[in-house]
């Protein structure tokens, strides 16, 4: 029977993923180096829409990894409404292990900015531009809706590069002494970086998925960092789950189980803002 309902949802999503139309556009230039992102819009998308947006940033600990991360994720929340768009960020790869993450926090405001300057082409509402990501990447969706400074000069600062709404897979967001992640990079500049660190009443609605067997991001971190969320009086929805070592949420893994849950979970967050509307397509076993 649970063979049969894996195999169910696994041709139904399918199915999902056939109605997406990706589309690039260049959104930086950084010496010879052309920065691009890649948008899904949903099948029945037209420019004059105001539609919610999702940016997605990749992991791979500033150092590594790829956009299509989140292709299945964009997949399916495209066909719920949702604009998608999946960011390429310069890395840290091959420079000094002490180099802090400068470059990737301001690839990811640049892009914020971009798509927000964008918004009405892009048929997006430029006050619902949510930011989501995994791991390093999850720290660059709370950096955008959370941190203020290191915008890259070039940046027309007149735009926002606040995220409105944050969607967190094991987020390396807290980069300080108390069992914090990238330390090492930033060191006594981790009040620069780290979210965790700059918590303030205005920062978005945010929720976190993380395994209790992550082996980077003590449970105690999240639940530290949801509990300063709530005293400022900012929503924070926790996901745990159990047994779970780093990087459980991806698709593509021997079995969609969790990859299937947390995207259900983040489907529900987003209607429960009035993101999108109706249940969700993607049905899946509690």
């Amino acid at each position: 029977m649970i063979l049969r309902t894996l195999l169910a949802l696994s041709l139904s999503f399918s199915a999902c993923l056939q109605a997406a139309k990706p589309v690039t556009h260049i959104y930086k230039k950084v010496a010879d180096r052309e920065l691009k992102l890649t948008i899904v819009n949903p099948p029945d998308w037209k420019a004059t829409d105001k539609g919610p947006a999702m940016v997605f940033f990749h992991g791979g600990s500033w150092t590594g990894g790829l956009p299509k991360q989140f292709t299945e994720h964009s997949d399916y929340l495209s066909t719920r409404g949702l604009v998608c768009i999946q960011v390429q960020y310069r890395l840290l790869k091959g420079l000094p292990p002490e180099t802090p993450p400068t470059i990737c926090v301001q690839d990811a405001k640049s892009a914020m900015r971009w798509v927000r300057s964008h918004a009405a082409e892009l048929g997006i509402d430029p006050q619902r531009i949510g930011a989501g990501g995994g791991s390093a990447g999850g720290h660059l969706a709370a950096f955008v809706g959370m941190v203020d400074g290191l915008d890259d000069p070039q940046d027309d600062l007149s735009v926002s590069a606040k995220a409105n709404a944050l969607a967190l897979f094991n987020p390396v967001f807290d980069n300080g002494p108390e069992n914090g992640w990238g330390t090492a990079r930033v060191k006594d500049r981790y009040p620069e970086f780290s979210p965790a660190h700059n918590i303030t009443s205005d920062d978005p609605p945010a929720i976190i998925f993380l395994g209790t067997k992550d082996n980077l991001i003590p449970v105690s971190v999240v639940e530290r960092f949801q509990a300063n969320m709530k005293k400022a009086g900012v929503r924070c929805e926790v996901r745990l789950y159990e047994g779970q070592p780093h990087g459980f949420f991806n698709a593509g893994k021997k079995t969609q189980k969790y990859f299937h849950q947390t995207l259900l979970a983040t489907d529900e967050f987003l209607t429960s803002l009035g993101w999108l509307k109706g249940e969700p397509t993607l049905k899946v076993e509690k």
